[in-house]
């Protein structure tokens, strides 16, 4: 009798340990220019929920979005815009983070055309305008106070789209990282195409709070290589603690 009261009491304590730290919802869509990075970024999400202790949810579509989203405590948008969404889905989106729910943004995430959605560009808190062709410069870490960053190098060479973006919605964006104009053309574009740079002032990465919820944002992550390096793993994870916590500023209380 005493066995079998052991095996339950390991049963039930092992049911416990299988509810991670928080679940996780990655969308990951394929669209047109944005696919072949799914089956790296896959596996390391999967590693990285493994290491860290969470419960991941992949989404290959939209589907995911008409469930309750309460059971998540972060979204992550690899690149993959919410513009994805129908209208019901759109709000069950809004509901979500407006009751205090984490989003990520990643890279495409930010590319919709102006207009398109504009509660959603001011969710990210900027709106995409253009970016040159991939090339190699050098991302500078502005604010180290913060989960996504606190790991990374002052400043560290990255091969990437540079995203350029008109100016923010709101002050009360926290630029995390930079990249140097001046290590790469930000002229460089396709013909027919302007791409101007942004100046000494070029954000790569942010967080802000928006409507009650936490939103975190990065615009690397074009390329299906940055998805086994670790430096970057390390920069998504930051993000998806905080959004999904509220923790991990030095002086700031959770919310």
């Amino acid at each position: 009798m005493r066995a079998w009261w052991l095996v339950a009491v390991w049963l039930a304590g092992a049911a416990t340990a299988a509810e991670g730290q928080f679940k996780v919802l990655v969308a990951a869509i394929p669209n047109q220019y944005h696919h072949d990075y799914i089956p790296v970024a896959k596996p390391s999400f999967e590693a990285m929920a493994r290491q860290h202790y969470l419960d991941l949810v992949w989404a290959w579509n939209a589907s995911a979005f008409d469930q309750d989203l309460s059971q998540y405590q972060v979204i992550v948008l690899l690149n993959t815009p919410a513009t994805e969404l129908d209208p019901a889905q759109r709000a069950r989106f809004q509901q979500y983070l407006r009751r205090g729910g984490g989003v990520v943004a990643v890279h495409k995430a930010f590319a919709i055309k102006r207009g398109d959605w504009d509660w959603y560009d001011r969710m990210i808190g900027r709106s995409f305008r253009t970016h040159p062709y991939l090339q190699t410069a050098m991302v500078e870490v502005v604010d180290r106070n913060f989960p996504a960053t606190a790991g990374l190098p002052q400043r560290w060479l990255w091969s990437d789209e540079w995203y350029e973006y008109d100016p923010p919605y709101s002050d009360d964006l926290v630029t995390l990282m930079t990249v140097d104009e001046s290590s790469y053309d930000p002229t460089l574009i396709w013909p027919g195409q302007v791409a101007r740079g942004m100046g000494k002032q070029h954000p790569v990465a942010w967080y802000h709070h928006f409507e009650g919820g936490r939103v975190f944002a990065t615009a690397l992550g074009h390329q299906a290589e940055a998805y086994n390096d670790p430096r970057y793993l390390e920069h998504l994870y930051g993000g998806i603690y905080w959004a999904a916590t509220g923790k991990g500023i030095a002086g700031e209380p959770a919310r």
